[in-house]
């Protein structure tokens, strides 16, 4: 290989990623991959710009597909969700699903901005595959005088942002749960269980819809704002995890409504514990 010479250098294209992501306390956690999936997301931009690509609201908007992730960056399904996930929890960009097959629409968000923390901020980060979770600032909860709700319950309602105005607030959680449990992923990952996954966004968008002020779930009667916050902090893995464990159940089950709510409300609490006993128990059996 050569050496450049003079501006030599400034001939090529290149991909620009904000000093800010490496810069700044706030994005310190970030992964380096998810600040060059940004760099890259935020090239892409320029072509929306040219296109003509804005919304109702003069919001210029991309389509960039898990399948683009893969190609740009030469990863798996896996890693490219993940990424993709990593870049909403911290406000980075925005997914707008559209149904009928038809690719979500990405919002890339202006970094510098504090409007730019999306909907998904106060969800848990969670993977299957071990890593650890983004560390973020925890958003400030509700007051409330339950220790319960203080865990549960977050400011953030995805439901009140200027995008929801003229949808009825069940269609506004069908599209946030299609979005956020990665229906399409889900469907390509686990295709025998397509109809389970919809009956399970189905029971999902019914039990946050609801107006009742307590929900019984697991033996118990707990409020159902709790309940549905913690809902809405599901992700795919949650839903495989969920999957994995109904098809291993071999008893039978009276009430499969109960079982999935009860199955669904617990996965963010065992679905760790469930795999490392797991381990444990094939580490063991190797000896």
């Amino acid at each position: 290989l050569d050496y450049f010479y003079g501006q030599a250098g400034e001939l090529f294209s290149f991909y620009r990623i904000p000093k800010a992501l490496f810069q700044e306390p706030r994005f310190q956690s970030l992964s380096t991959d998810a600040k060059t999936l940004y760099g890259i997301l935020l090239d892409r931009m320029s072509l929306s710009v040219k296109n003509g690509w804005l919304d109702e609201q003069n919001r210029v908007f991309i389509i960039f597909t898990i399948e683009d992730v893969k190609r740009a960056l030469c990863c798996a399904d896996n890693k490219a969700t993940k990424l993709l996930r990593e870049l909403e929890k911290f406000g980075l960009i925005e997914r707008k699903r559209r149904g009928l097959g038809k690719p979500s629409l990405v919002y890339v968000k202006n970094f510098s901005a504090e409007s730019s923390k999306s909907i998904f901020q106060n969800r848990d980060f969670h993977d299957s595959g071990g890593f650890k979770n983004a560390s973020q600032d925890p958003s400030k909860s509700r007051c409330n005088k339950t220790k319960e709700n203080d865990t549960e319950m977050s400011e953030t309602d995805p439901f009140n942002s200027e995008e929801a105005d003229g949808m009825s607030k069940r269609t506004q959680l069908e599209d946030y749960f299609s979005q956020s449990l990665e229906i399409d992923l889900l469907l390509r990952l686990c295709p025998d269980d397509k109809d389970i996954i919809y009956q399970i966004v189905d029971l999902l968008v019914d039990t946050c819809a609801t107006n009742r002020k307590l929900l019984h779930i697991a033996g118990d009667d707990k409020p159902a704002e709790v309940v549905c916050s913690r809902f809405m902090k599901l992700n795919a893995d949650h839903i495989r995890f969920v999957l994995k464990c109904f098809a291993e159940n071999s008893s039978p089950i009276r009430n499969m409504k109960q079982y999935l709510l009860a199955s669904l409300y617990n996965a963010p609490t065992t679905m760790q514990l469930s795999y490392q006993n797991q381990t444990n128990h094939d580490l063991a059996n190797r000896r």
